[in-house]
């Protein structure tokens, strides 16, 4: 049995259908699993990783658990940044004791890109902890790092597409030129569904990324391409992260607390320390321009791109 936690999800929904693509037995945990639109062969359970509820019941019988939650919602007014990282840190806590005391193989989590040399931002700096948790906790887990992931519903790529969509001028600030390596949404989930039949993942830390290696300035001025706009780009000297993230915020509406934790990402080179998960998994991933294009299709299918 697979349980898949942040069932409601943008990549936990997504896994789940591979999952049964395979035929494989799942349980999918969601705080209000009412949300979860129905599907044959998946069980919906209650269980929320911060409240300590549900976990028992929904890590019963299991071999492999994904944990896909990352506390990003909206911090209450009055709370710093460290708000989602102590939730974060609850949350992993709660999930690896319960695993531990379920008797849980594996432990399958999907993290972010950490920098070389660097101090964290504290999104990045959560997202490690949540990983060093989450190794200790069962035989065999397995981690994936990924910095920007490219599909229809991804927030980082939203973000991106509404900012060129809204924009005739860009403006890009000093961290345009910080290089970073995307990775298809497609190819981020394979990875996952493919652990449990790969035993040299075990017990591993493995970064997951595309082929193209792009600046953060480069992958916009790509997507505007592949949109068919024409965007001019104006250079910042300065990074400005605070004052940008509430620009960024008001134009493609989202909230700050939401949108600045992404900025802050953007300040580093998110590279990959090595290729080894493409070795060990087998795979091939897909270019950059290809799963853009991809994700704009999927995207116009459901919701209009006006700009397009």
């Amino acid at each position: 049995m697979d349980l898949v936690t942040g069932a409601t999800g943008y990549i936990g929904g997504r896994l789940i259908a591979r999952l049964r693509a395979e035929g494989r037995p799942v349980r999918a945990m969601a705080r209000r699993p009412e949300r979860f639109a129905a599907v044959d062969g998946v069980e919906a359970v209650a269980g929320d990783v911060v409240e300590d509820t549900g976990l028992r019941e929904a890590l019963d019988g299991v071999e492999t658990a994904y944990y896909l939650i990352h506390s990003m919602e909206r911090i209450s007014a009055g709370r710093s940044n460290g708000g989602f990282g102590e939730r974060d840190r609850a949350a992993a806590g709660n999930f690896a004791r319960a695993a531990s005391a379920a008797g849980v193989e594996r432990i399958v989590y999907l993290g972010g890109i950490v920098p070389r040399g660097e101090s964290l931002s504290p999104h990045l700096a959560s997202r490690l902890e949540v990983e060093r948790m989450l190794l200790d906790a069962a035989p065999a887990p397995t981690a994936f790092r990924a910095s920007i992931v490219i599909g229809a519903g991804s927030s980082s790529f939203r973000l991106l597409v509404r900012l060129v969509e809204r924009l005739r001028v860009l403006p890009f600030p000093a961290w345009r030129d910080h290089r970073t390596a995307p990775v298809f949404e497609r190819d981020a989930i394979e990875y996952l569904a493919r652990v449990p039949q790969t035993p040299e993942a075990a017990g591993r830390s493995l970064d997951i990324a595309g082929p193209d290696v792009l600046t953060y300035g480069d992958m916009i001025e790509r997507i505007a391409e592949l949109m068919g706009l024409g965007r001019v780009p104006f250079r910042l000297g300065l990074s400005q992260t605070p004052t940008a993230s509430a620009i960024v915020a008001a134009v493609v509406g989202q909230p700050v607390e939401l949108v600045r934790p992404l900025m802050e990402s953007l300040e580093y080179d998110l590279l990959p320390r090595d290729r080894d998960a493409e070795r060990i998994f087998g795979l091939r991933p897909h270019r950059f321009d290809r799963a853009v294009e991809h994700a704009l299709r999927e995207w116009e299918a459901t919701e209009e791109l006006v700009a397009r």
